[in-house]
């Protein structure tokens, strides 16, 4: 399979009134259709990790590759452009606009890219709406939905441009037990309907545990790297 993400000797400094290096020679690849956990101690600089491969966060050294191209010298401009075309986001906390449906948060990466709203797009959202199970809600307010619906609202919309990765940062965090065995059900299922990779961020090694691959960060490094 060829990687979707690659990292090579990527090394992150941060530098205030105290040096604080985070990540220390990290080489990385995540091959296309793969479904990835990242395990880690609270500091171990698994999320600095996750926020250059999603070029939220620039390294302070080495390559990262995304989709075949090297992001070291894009501008800002062509990396949001990056973003918005290849690559997905679910955090702990969803971060839907409160004032917008669940439907019309959906649509808000699209609107981003492409202004109107085609009907293609809107049969795409009513799709999406449905595989994450909330047809029926889609034009609640974002407000008026339960936390894991909340949270299934963001998986839609992470999916909405048709990412090739998508990159979760302790996407079940805030969740309850059964409510985060679900969401991570369904990250799997589309997974594996779609093709789609995955990168995910989690604290609970019981649910890191079905993942194809599990990579443990410790102090800035690849400690462990097991695939199933």
């Amino acid at each position: 399979m060829s990687s979707i993400t690659e990292l090579r000797k990527v090394n992150k400094i941060y530098e205030n009134e105290i040096k604080n290096q985070v990540l220390y020679d990290v080489d990385l690849s995540l091959e296309a259709g793969s479904f990835n956990s990242i395990i880690g101690q609270s500091g171990s600089g698994k999320s600095t990790l996750l926020n250059i491969m999603g070029t939220l966060d620039r390294a302070t050294s080495g390559d990262v590759l995304i989709d075949g191209r090297n992001i070291k010298k894009m501008s800002p401009v062509m990396l949001a452009d990056l973003r918005n075309d290849t690559i997905g986001f679910v955090f702990q906390f969803h971060y839907l606009m409160p004032e917008f449906t669940a439907m019309e948060n959906v649509l808000i990466p699209y609107r981003i890219k492409h202004g109107n709203i085609t009907e293609e797009i809107s049969r795409r959202a009513d799709m999406l709406m449905r595989r994450v199970g909330l047809e029926e809600v889609k034009n609640n307010m974002s407000t008026k939905m339960s936390g894991g619906q909340q949270q299934r609202t963001a998986i839609a919309r992470a999916l909405i441009n048709d990412p090739k990765i998508i990159l979760a940062d302790e996407p079940t965090g805030n969740l309850d037990s059964d409510s985060a065995e679900k969401i991570y059900s369904l990250l799997k299922e589309i997974n594996q309907e779609y093709g789609t990779t995955f990168a995910v961020i989690t604290h609970d090694r019981r649910i890191a545990e079905k993942a194809d691959r599990i990579i443990e960060i410790k102090d800035g490094r690849i400690n462990v790297d097991i695939v199933r």
